[in-house]
């Protein structure tokens, strides 16, 4: 009906526009206040004509059931968010520097005498014991002087018998008068100097044994013989290389640098408590082996202030190996009663670290934080967090202050997080 209305309406003002068109035609000349009238008139015909327009399209609306801009809006719903609490607990810091594993003991075998070889008693890469038999040279050039050594000390011992058995008879006659003191001092000295010369062929023999000892090589240390260096049937001497090396690695050393200030509280030399050492792959996959702190060095490294550690492993399994590089770390300091967050709820910004904070309201807040120290996946707070506030551990890069959240459950997967927001907004 007010569709109706509104083109009758229309029609009487077409008619309006053509009268005044006509008269508008017309040669006569209006007076000024007609003029004006009419003037006045175009306008008010023009304001009522928008208006009506714009009252039909918001009745074509309302009829259509389309919703105002007030009733389409709708509130965001919140961002879930994956976060957990600070904590105040005790936090160990450790320490790690690249270090060398070295044997215990490492000797090179070679020879006391010269020889050729006749045999090698050992397999490479064999555990042997001190005292074990390595391998053997000819021992026919020692036997000689042996058998002559001996030969001289059963001549001078049968010298000595017998010189004995003259200063008896010397004595028992002196006694009687019949034989002068010089006579029997002349004995003494005789036996006197054949008991010399029992020593010195008891030493000869003593001598020329050794040397037929050493023909026999054997193990001076217990440990692993690596690659021998010759083969039987070489001639060796105590100059040449040696027949083999042999590594003590049970138990075995770690020597490794750290920083002289992460340990400038420890006195030199050996520990006085038992310090953990954790030897790892120098790609951290591996744990070859744990031992204890055994040295501290008693100087630093001015060029580079750093200091030696050595530590001592049992290496049962045989996993550390000299010459192998691996990375030594050990406990420096434990901090006490620290407020702690997971280092994923720190970030950077131009003006320092901060934290997204959830407020009781379950909106952020982003908070400066004065970090301490980071260790590991652990960052301590030294201002900005108390014990018990909530801090959001991942997604920061889609947070703004403000902003209302949703706590996700701990084991919730990034992806998982990722679709879900994906999915709120």
């Amino acid at each position: 009906m007010f569709h109706h209305q509104w083109i009758s309406k229309a029609m009487e003002n077409r008619s309006f526009d053509q009268d005044l068109v006509i008269e508008a035609r017309e040669p006569a000349v209006a007076p000024p206040r007609r003029k004006h009238h009419r003037l006045r008139a175009i306008v008010v015909v023009t304001l009522f004509a928008g208006a009506a327009c714009g009252a039909y399209a918001n009745i074509r609306k309302a009829a259509s059931g389309a919703p105002t801009p007030s009733a389409s809006a709708s509130t965001t719903p919140p961002l879930g968010v994956k976060a957990t609490q600070a904590k105040k607990q005790n936090v160990p810091i450790y320490v790690t520097g690249l270090g060398t594993v070295q044997p215990f003991n490492s000797v090179t075998v070679k020879p006391r005498v010269s020889g050729q070889i006749s045999d090698i008693v050992f397999a490479e890469g064999q555990l042997v014991h001190a005292g074990d038999e390595l391998a053997h040279i000819d021992p026919r050039p020692f036997l000689s002087p042996l058998h002559q050594a001996e030969a001289n000390l059963a001549k001078d011992q049968a010298q000595l018998n017998n010189t004995n058995i003259d200063l008896q008879r010397t004595t028992t006659l002196a006694q009687k008068g019949f034989a002068s003191s010089q006579t029997l001092d002349t004995q003494k000295s005789q036996l006197a100097g054949l008991q010399a010369t029992i020593l010195a062929d008891q030493a000869a023999i003593e001598t020329a044994r050794t040397q037929l000892d050493f023909a026999t090589i054997t193990s001076p240390i217990s440990g692993v013989v690596g690659i021998r260096m010759i083969d039987a049937g070489n001639v060796i001497t105590p100059s040449d290389p040696g027949l083999v090396v042999i590594n003590q690695l049970e138990p075995i050393s770690v020597v490794f640098t750290v920083p002289s200030e992460a340990i400038g509280h420890w006195a030199v030399g050996q520990p006085t408590s038992v310090v953990p050492v954790t030897a790892r792959s120098p790609d951290d996959a591996q744990i070859p082996g744990t031992g204890d702190l055994s040295l501290i060095d008693n100087h630093i490294d001015p060029t580079t202030a750093t200091i030696k550690l050595k530590a001592t492993f049992s290496n049962k399994d045989h996993l550390l190996k000299p010459g192998q590089f691996v990375n030594a770390s050990i406990q420096s300091v434990l901090l006490s009663d620290v407020v702690t967050v997971p280092s994923s709820a720190v970030q950077q910004s131009t003006s320092g670290s901060y934290v997204y904070a959830v407020r009781p309201d379950m909106s952020l807040e982003q908070r400066p934080v004065k970090v301490a120290r980071v260790a590991s996946d652990t960052t301590i707070i030294a201002s900005g967090l108390s014990a018990g506030d909530t801090v959001v551990t991942d997604g920061q890069y889609s947070l703004k202050p403000g902003q209302k959240v949703s706590l996700l459950p701990s084991d919730a997967s990034p992806q998982s997080v990722a679709d879900r927001n994906n999915g709120t907004q």
